[in-house]
């Protein structure tokens, strides 16, 4: 072998073990959870009694799903002269008449609620809430995004735990309105199981920093002042705040049997758009707090998991350097008859892809998942997260960069169940971009690497590319397609039948 082949396979093999470290942290926060699942919270003490709560509900441009978060907000069990609810709109739309008369309906019933409207958008969702901090009355505040739709006891199942007064936030479970809409709002779902039952329980409970999720949540109002208030300098101000708090000394508490419905994204280029915000966002945040965190007299668990939690989307990058090395690696190898060293590949591989089952499996079973429901969409859940990677490995880069870029918004639908309301505008769809023609590019890459290995017989090769392939092809092709398509697709089918999480919502 030369130089050059000697050095690509180092690189190859250095990535594939950084990634497995990245994929074996799964393992340890299966570990971690199961290890404290019983650990369950209970508020410390009593409140002498119950405080004034002030609840926000940021908008911009929520035309479809508004009505239902303002309806869901004011049917929350609390004493009304304790409440205040502030719909903070920023919107450009129709959606501002629609909110403000929807205000208007709430307060003739006798609702403490304002509409509170800006002409510009600074600061974004961070500014809007930060503007509405200097106007709100309540000792506590509680934040929910548009697409939520609160069960009625949220705030007296949270905020006993302010009793302790070390607690400065109350995080609950997100659940899913729509997870039966599609198989890609099926996955959603299932990623975001696995974010909420299973780490933020394990993080919580084992005594490690996690992150308020910017919605269904409930904060101390002096902790957001004391963490040096909402800040708008990284795309992800719940998590840069989360971390800024903690680092002060708050506690926080998760809720995982608490659930709090809300709308995943029913299009493939909406969905991206979030992915971005939230990859980019958290490694913005990584580059502004991790050095202090590992500076400080914190303890190694609590710095080390972290370290995983801020920076893991590095693993993106990393796999599209992956993406691209793997079928070059397959060949030199093939060249110099080195078959035997693809069994290398199996350990790392198995250590990045057999966690994601392990992970996934477990959070579906948590959810309370039976028999093969919780494997089923496993092939299509890793071959989506390789998908992604190109999309995401960009908003990495761009974090990196220091390439600054606005909050691009999720667009909501309304969607329930199998079906949405009614016809979507263009504007409430995911942009367009290049992405998707890379991401076919990828695929046919691919597809040349498969068509190779078959005919050289190199079948332990097989099932990898395969699983590349799929996913940059289902996610490429997606993006394209719903780019063309003049607006959501409206199903007629019946209302699908709830999960648990769904209960809720029916309650309310």
């Amino acid at each position: 072998m030369t130089t050059v082949e000697i050095i690509f396979l180092a690189v190859y093999f250095s990535l594939l073990s950084v990634l497995g470290v990245y994929g074996s942290h799964r393992y340890r926060m299966a570990f971690l959870y199961y290890r404290h699942k019983f650990k369950l919270p209970t508020p410390n003490g009593t409140l002498p009694a119950l405080p004034r709560v002030t609840i926000q509900l940021p908008i911009f441009n929520e035309m479809y799903v508004v009505e239902r978060l303002v309806e869901s907000v004011c049917r929350i069990d609390y004493p009304r002269e304790l409440l205040e609810i502030q719909v903070l709109d920023d919107s450009t739309d129709e959606t501002c008449g629609i909110a403000r008369a929807c205000v208007e309906r709430h307060r003739q019933k006798g609702h403490d609620i304002v509409y509170i409207h800006r002409v510009n958008r600074q600061g974004y969702k961070a500014g809007a809430l930060e503007n509405g901090l200097k106007l709100a009355t309540g000792e506590y505040v509680a934040v929910f995004d548009a697409d939520f739709v609160p069960s009625p006891d949220f705030l007296m199942r949270t905020v006993p735990f302010f009793a302790d007064a070390k607690v400065g936030m109350v995080q609950v479970r997100w659940g899913h309105l729509n997870r039966e809409f599609s198989i890609l709002t099926q996955a959603q779902s299932i990623f975001l199981d696995g974010h909420f039952i299973i780490e933020h329980t394990a993080r919580n409970r084992a005594g490690c920093f996690f992150n308020f999720n910017g919605t269904a949540g409930i904060w101390r109002r002096s902790t957001i002042s004391d963490a040096g208030g909402w800040q708008h300098d990284t795309l992800t101000e719940d998590l840069d705040l989360s971390y800024r708090a903690q680092l002060k000394g708050w506690q926080f508490v998760f809720l995982p049997e608490v659930i709090s419905p809300a709308e995943v994204p029913v299009d493939m280029n909406a969905f991206k758009s979030q992915q971005h915000r939230w990859a980019k966002g958290s490694i913005q945040t990584a580059k502004k707090l991790l050095p202090t965190i590992l500076k400080s007299d914190l303890p190694l668990l609590v710095k080390r998991e972290a370290f995983f939690h801020l920076t893991n989307n590095m693993a993106y990058l990393l796999m599209v350097l992956l993406s691209v090395l793997m079928p070059i690696s397959m060949v030199v190898r093939f060249q110099h008859g080195l078959y035997g060293t693809l069994f290398l590949d199996l350990p790392f591989f198995i250590t990045a892809t057999a966690s994601v089952c392990v992970f996934y499996v477990a959070a579906q079973r948590e959810r309370g998942a039976t028999g093969w429901e919780r494997f089923k969409y496993l092939p299509f859940l890793m071959s989506l997260g390789i998908g992604l990677a190109i999309n995401n490995a960009k908003a990495v880069g761009e974090a990196l960069l220091n390439q600054q870029s606005g909050f691009a918004r999720t667009p909501k639908t309304g969607a329930e169940g199998k079906s949405v309301k009614a016809p979507v505008k263009k504007s409430y769809r995911g942009s367009k971009t290049l992405m998707p023609v890379v991401e076919l590019l990828f695929a046919a890459y691919f597809t040349g690497a498969l068509w190779f290995a078959i005919d050289a017989r190199i079948y332990t090769s097989v099932p990898f590319i395969v699983l590349f392939q799929a996913g940059f092809l289902y996610v490429g092709m997606s993006s394209l397609l719903q780019g063309f398509a003049g607006r959501v697709k409206v199903t007629e089918s019946a209302p699908a039948v709830t999960s648990p999480e769904e209960q809720p919502r029916q309650a309310a």
